[in-house]
């Protein structure tokens, strides 16, 4: 009998590793331009690895906030694509990253960040619960507006600006990625 135990704890013990790689290698991944996103790693380890968000991430670093994307969170970020910025003014990015914007740039970015993670599925429940439209606080401390649009969500800043989110549920391990694409502009 404790033969037999312990050929089974033996058997057990050498199956482990087999699982833990098992799991590893089926680990849920997005794709987002054009590199894999893995729930495992944060939002700055996952954001550097998109092609389309070069913009954001530079624009990440000069604000001084690859720390905090880093950090615990958890977060829901609204993620801009290269595309996106290029939509603004000739000169505002430039201008952002320049280190005496640096406030303005932090404004902009935090802007994008919602405390706590929302899944698109927690987007919607929010938006039926508010009649149609949900109300989100952001980090940098005003409102953004969801609707629905289709098979999708519409992301609506203080101004008026419209961006609809075109990859939704881009999970992280502090937190979830919404691709959206447009900047969103606090008032």
């Amino acid at each position: 009998m404790n033969i037999r135990i312990a050929c089974m704890t033996a058997a057990i013990a050498l199956a482990a590793p087999a699982l833990t790689l098992s799991v590893t290698a089926q680990e849920q991944t997005k794709t987002v331009g054009g590199g894999p996103m893995y729930a495992s790693k944060n939002i700055v380890e996952n954001a550097v690895n998109s092609k389309d968000h070069t913009t954001l991430v530079a624009a990440v670093k000069a604000a001084g906030l690859v720390e905090t994307l880093q950090g615990a969170g958890p977060f829901t970020v609204f993620a801009p694509t290269n595309a996106a910025f290029t939509k603004l003014p000739a000169g505002t990015v430039d201008t952002l990253l320049k280190p005496e914007n640096k406030a303005q740039l932090t404004g902009v970015l935090t802007y994008h960040v919602v405390a706590g993670k929302m899944t698109a599925q927690d987007l919607a429940a929010k938006v039926k619960e508010g009649g149609g439209k949900a109300m989100l606080k952001t980090v940098q401390g005003e409102m953004l507006t969801v609707t629905p649009s289709g098979n999708t969500l519409t992301i609506t800043d203080k101004k008026g600006g419209k961006s609809t989110v075109s990859i939704a549920d881009v999970m992280q391990s502090n937190g979830v990625i919404h691709v959206v694409d447009t900047v969103l502009l606090p008032g």
